[in-house]
């Protein structure tokens, strides 16, 4: 009854709009000293063992670096390089937004991130070109959900730290998937933009593309250096996201030169903000996990899904609709941090490698980023718009479509998640 009384807390909390770190530790103190009949401060050493890790160091690195190179003019250089390759086609700026979304995933490590930076510029400018506001708000909002799976991914980062699996193995892995679900994206983008007559914008040119290239070419080499770097052996992922955040700095201010030291306190404030809402997330979950394990809840769901899953091509099935229908309420952090103990031990026993269950669960999560109701991209875009999450998700409905048909070939060809890191782990 107590553990029913637990869950409904939970779920209440986050009916009424509670923010899902408040949810998970009210719900968990309240079982923790009404049922349990523990200190209170058992709940704050679980939070603080929860974030006590070198590797979680990695998340406000890699937040910095996304947040130097936005403002230190790469977001702008990435889209014109994006515009040279596919704003040519019919459709070519919604096309741009997938294209600029691969890009910008590649630096910024987050979905919001990349929602919000991608839209900055294009909204107004596909408006202008006589898009519907509507169609616009839909395109972005489907365009950031890769900024989770295209490396360095924050989300990839705690499932790594939680599952105890190879960071790097898990970036290289975020790459297929990534690059599927873009092109996907402006494959759908051609096809709606030139029935509804809209065209590309001027002609396609190798000179254009080059020039673009060189323009935008310290910003792509950031993935190159992290991965390059991570598996030369020169520093671990952590390192790798401090080295980030050092090389966005030297090409906002002295390469680009559009970074001003009066923008630091305002990069640092945010990169803080968002850090915390992370990393406040995750020590809430954890606790919200140990209770769960306390009860051998794990052991249980595992047990039963070994139970009705015959094989592990219909055990994926289920772990996609389960992840599919909670990435659209929980954000993708706290349900890595509940769920990756969860399943992870009948992932194992059906053979199905840690690595490429954890870039599939960061897949659906994304999908879910784009979903009603807890769609966190969808608020981004329409906080920048001004239009109703229900008119945006409308739009994007054909994006969410194609995403899931994504989903389902990454989950049936292992390849594409796990071709990088087979090659490079020989």
């Amino acid at each position: 009854m107590a553990y029913f009384i637990f869950f409904s807390l939970f779920v209440g909390l986050i009916m009424i709009g509670v923010p899902i770190a408040y949810s998970l530790g009210l719900s968990s103190a309240f079982l923790i000293v009404a049922h349990l009949h523990l200190p209170l401060v058992l709940v704050a050493q679980h939070m603080f063992a929860a974030v006590d890790s070198f590797s979680f160091l990695a998340i406000p690195f890699f937040m910095l670096a996304g947040a130097f190179m936005s403002y230190g003019g790469v977001t702008k250089r990435l889209i014109n390089f994006a515009h040279s390759l596919v704003g040519s086609f019919s459709g070519g700026l919604a096309q741009v937004v997938a294209v600029s979304g691969m890009f910008f995933g590649a630096i910024s490590g987050s979905s919001a991130a990349t929602t919000a930076a991608i839209g900055a510029i294009m909204i107004d400018a596909m408006e202008e070109k006589g898009y519907e506001r509507e169609f616009t708000a839909g395109v972005v909002a489907a365009g950031g959900m890769v900024g989770i799976i295209i490396p360095p991914s924050i989300t990839l980062v705690v499932y790594g730290v939680i599952a105890g699996v190879s960071i790097g193995e898990l970036f290289l892995g975020g790459f297929g998937p990534g690059i599927l679900m873009g092109v996907l994206m402006c494959i759908l983008s051609y096809f709606i933009c030139k029935k509804k007559g809209w065209g590309g914008e001027g002609k396609f040119k190798i000179s254009n593309v080059i020039k673009a290239f060189l323009d935008s070419f310290w910003a792509l080499l950031t993935p190159v250096i992290i991965i390059g770097g991570i598996y030369g052996g020169i520093f671990t992922p952590t390192e790798a996201a401090a080295v980030a955040c050092v090389y966005g700095l030297i090409i906002g201010f002295f390469v680009y030169k559009e970074l001003k030291i009066r923008d630091l306190p305002e990069i640092i404030s945010k990169a803080v903000y968002s850090t915390t809402v992370i990393m406040f997330i995750v020590a809430a979950a954890k606790v919200f996990g140990w209770i769960l394990t306390n009860a051998q809840i794990p052991q249980q769901i595992g047990a039963f899904i070994a139970a009705i899953a015959p094989n592990k091509f219909v055990f994926l099935i289920y772990m996609n609709i389960i992840l599919l229908i909670l990435g659209t309420m929980v954000n993708p952090s706290a349900a890595v941090v509940i769920l990756t103990p969860i399943l992870l031990p009948t992932v194992i026993q059906f053979g199905i490698s840690p690595v490429f269950f954890g870039v599939l669960m960061i897949v659906n999560l994304a999908i879910g980023n784009v979903t009603p109701p807890v769609g966190l991209d969808l608020f981004v875009v329409s906080a920048v718009t001004r239009i109703s999450i229900d008119r945006i998700a409308r739009a994007m409905f054909p994006y969410l479509l194609i995403l899931i048909l994504g989903l389902i070939i990454v989950t049936y060809v292992p390849g594409i998640i796990m071709f990088l890191p087979n090659l490079l782990s020989h």
